[in-house]
């Protein structure tokens, strides 16, 4: 778990073994109580480090982990389709926190980190606090609206197959800045199973669910709350991609935290 490597964004890698062998990595900033930051589809640990709300977790004495998702980052990337069970997302972050030996610490995410969140406390993950970064009740899903719009972007990219000025164009921009492979990616959704609402409602955590004003995905943000026994909402500037760079966002996750 001391390995390093060189990692998205210069900044290094640490290193461990997910449950099936699959060498995955892990970036951290700042120093004190563990909180578990997790990064949004197509993103890394390494550039959400660099963002508002890590650096401010970092900056009032939090010891921030960041964990670069399977088929992103400095993880893993294996294109054998069973590398991809399914949760495994849920499987790796369960042996993150065994293997770090976490046991008093709080966790979030964005977007997808967001609804990775879910899925861990839903599998007995129990952090102090968790807060889920965008997101509706749509999460619960194994798929959503706009996951068939990211396979054939991933498709495209993969192949080869990208116009100059077309959307796969800025996808294959944005995933060589992130570190991403997009045949991995791509396996990776088929590998997401959905959150019984059941089981939601036997989580104990407080949980914050933050949504920017002008996300779509703010309209079930209150449905989502209201599956969990304590749960609240608030809403910030932005839409699904800047609201997680609103200081109005760290100041809420900030406080949140306590």
């Amino acid at each position: 778990m001391t390995a390093e490597q060189p990692a998205a964004a210069g900044r290094p890698a640490h290193l461990f073994t997910g449950r099936d062998g699959v060498e995955l990595a892990w970036h951290e900033i700042g120093t004190g109580r563990p909180v578990v930051l997790l990064h949004p589809l197509f993103g890394s640990g390494a550039l959400q480090a660099d963002g508002r709300l890590a650096r401010s977790l970092a900056a009032v004495g939090r010891r921030v982990i960041l964990p670069d998702l399977r088929a992103h980052g400095a993880s893993g990337h294996p294109h054998d389709p069973a590398r991809y069970p399914p949760d495994v997302l849920a499987d790796d972050g369960l042996a993150l926190i065994e293997q770090l030996g976490l046991d008093d610490y709080d966790l979030g995410g964005y977007s997808l980190g967001g609804k990775l969140a879910l899925r861990l406390l839903a599998r007995g993950a129990r952090p102090a606090r968790a807060f889920v970064i965008a997101q509706g009740v749509d999460a619960l899903d194994a798929e959503s609206s706009r996951t068939g719009g990211y396979r054939e972007l991933l498709d495209a990219v993969a192949s080869g197959d990208v116009a100059p000025g077309s959307p796969a164009a800025g996808m294959a921009q944005w995933l060589a800045q992130a570190g991403t492979d997009p045949r991995a990616v791509s396996l990776l959704l088929g590998a997401m199973v959905p959150t019984a609402r059941d089981t939601l409602r036997l989580v104990p955590v407080p949980v914050l669910i933050a949504v920017g004003d002008q996300d779509s995905r703010g309209a079930t943000a209150g449905e989502l709350a209201g599956l969990l026994p304590d749960a609240r909402v608030v809403t910030v500037p932005g839409d699904h991609g800047t609201s997680v760079d609103a200081p109005e966002l760290a100041a809420a996750v900030l406080d949140f935290l306590g």
